[in-house]
């Protein structure tokens, strides 16, 4: 007679989860291919350094694939952007990226250069989309009826193509990135103002939650048209984009060359009598009133409480978790690698074990592993068969906010070892415990101590 097995087979499902659930933060298992030398034609910091770092790698001109500890702090990013969306009413959907052209058609916007166009096997023509306007509307014209329907708030994160010229920078100008973009539906111009405020303070309260320097800026509106429009601008070197900045004052560049109120003079601006200051950065977010440009050609329109047939005032507001990400990248960085504000870090600790395995310090750093998991810490821990050297130059590469370290030293005092990534700096130990309430009452001691 066959005796039950004490322990699940390895290939049944419990078994896979189990084994998941305690392997994956372990660097002898984990995909984690750090690279000492950047690529040769890596110019920005955050190209050099995500690469670097193994969060991602390239598969052709402007097409990045996002390792497991790069899509982690993706997601973080795509969290925070959720939860603030969410709580201005947001409701999240998703629409293709491959899309009919009509609408395009409709709304002048096929002819875009940077549009990819194709053909299916019948002949009829297709776009990948780089914004989803004209397939929102299109969903929006044949929903709505009523007044009663409005005002409304859709939204996703969905894959965006783009014929782009010149791919560079790593994650910064590439050829498909994800976005998020929410379209905001009105009744007239005061509503989209309030959903346009709505946004703007949806927005401000991303950035803060990242950690991110940022200005919000006048711009242009370009090919999505509309009544006006901000740009979400993170100074750092490697930005494309320039902003003109003054007391109480910040622009796009184009845009304050364009204002009345702002005169060049020997290649300063000056605006009211004060130069500008001009800074390079990258745009990480977007908000455009749109008014009735797409809904007037795709027909989205409502009737009042008259019965008056109108079109729908819309707003579109775009973010790019891949740049805000680049852009943090960018403005923490140091000459040791990654320092990620916690808010976005891949992993919060960064635990390193001392020694061989199977000695007491190996032991003790397990067991500290074990504690910091169940305590639902969010950890990484170097149990390689490596030098310190090595353990800890690839700490600093990734840039966990606390890298915490057991050893032979830290065995014999009862403690454990916790430097601050950022500034590198030393802070009190923690005791050397098993516990998962002493560990975690050791770190919320911590973290106020943390950039």
């Amino acid at each position: 007679m066959l005796r039950p097995r004490a322990d699940p087979r390895p290939y049944t499902l419990d078994a896979c989860r189990a084994r998941r659930g305690e392997a994956m933060t372990r660097l002898s298992e984990y995909l984690l291919p750090t690279e000492k030398q950047p690529p040769a034609d890596a110019e920005a910091i955050s190209h050099k350094l995500m690469v670097r770092a193994g969060l991602i790698r390239q598969l052709g001109a402007g097409m990045w694939t996002w390792l497991p500890a790069g899509w982690r702090v993706h997601e973080r990013v795509v969290g925070i952007i959720r939860e603030e969306i969410d709580a201005i009413g947001g409701q999240e959907m998703l629409m293709p990226v491959l899309q009919p052209a009509e609408p395009w058609r409709k709304t002048g916007r096929y002819d875009i250069d940077a549009l990819f166009k194709l053909t299916d096997r019948k002949g009829s023509p297709l776009v990948l989309a780089m914004t989803h306007e004209e397939a929102v509307t299109f969903h929006v014209s044949q929903i709505v009826r009523s007044y009663r329907d409005l005002p409304l708030i859709l939204y996703h994160f969905q894959v965006k193509e783009r014929d782009e010229p010149r791919p560079r920078a790593g994650v910064l100008r590439t050829r498909e990135f994800i976005m998020k973009d929410s379209y905001s539906f009105d009744r007239d111009q005061a509503g989209l103002e309030e959903r346009y405020a709505m946004h703007v303070g949806a927005y401000e309260r991303i950035m803060g939650r990242t950690g991110l320097r940022y200005y919000r800026v006048e711009s242009d509106v370009g090919m999505m048209g509309g009544l006006g429009a901000h740009e979400y601008m993170a100074p750092c070197a490697a930005g494309e984009d320039e902003i003109a900045l003054g007391d109480g004052y910040a622009a796009n560049v184009e845009v304050a060359r364009a204002s009345a109120d702002v005169r060049e003079q020997d290649g300063v601006l000056i605006r009211d009598g004060e130069p500008l200051v001009v800074e390079a950065a990258i745009e990480v977010g977007n908000i455009f009133m749109l008014g009735t440009r797409y809904s007037e050609p795709l027909g989205a329109r409502y009737l009042d409480e008259h019965g008056n047939e109108l079109p729908i005032w819309m707003g579109s507001y775009g973010i790019g978790p891949a740049r805000i990400v680049a852009a943090a990248v960018e403005q923490f960085a140091d000459e040791h690698g990654i320092s990620w504000p916690r808010a976005l870090a891949p992993f919060e600790v960064h635990l390193v074990a001392i020694g061989a395995p199977g000695t007491p310090e190996r032991d003790a750093g397990e067991g500290v592993y074990r504690a910091l998991r169940e305590a639902g810490v969010n950890v990484v821990f170097d149990d390689r068969d490596a030098g310190p050297g090595e353990k800890f130059a690839d700490a600093e590469l990734l840039g966990s906010p606390l890298r915490l370290t057991v050893g032979r030293r830290a065995l014999e005092e009862g403690s454990i070892e916790v430097q601050i990534r950022r500034g590198r700096t030393d802070a009190p130990a923690l005791l050397l415990s098993d516990d998962p309430a002493v560990l975690l009452e050791g770190l919320d001691a911590t973290w106020p101590s943390v950039p």
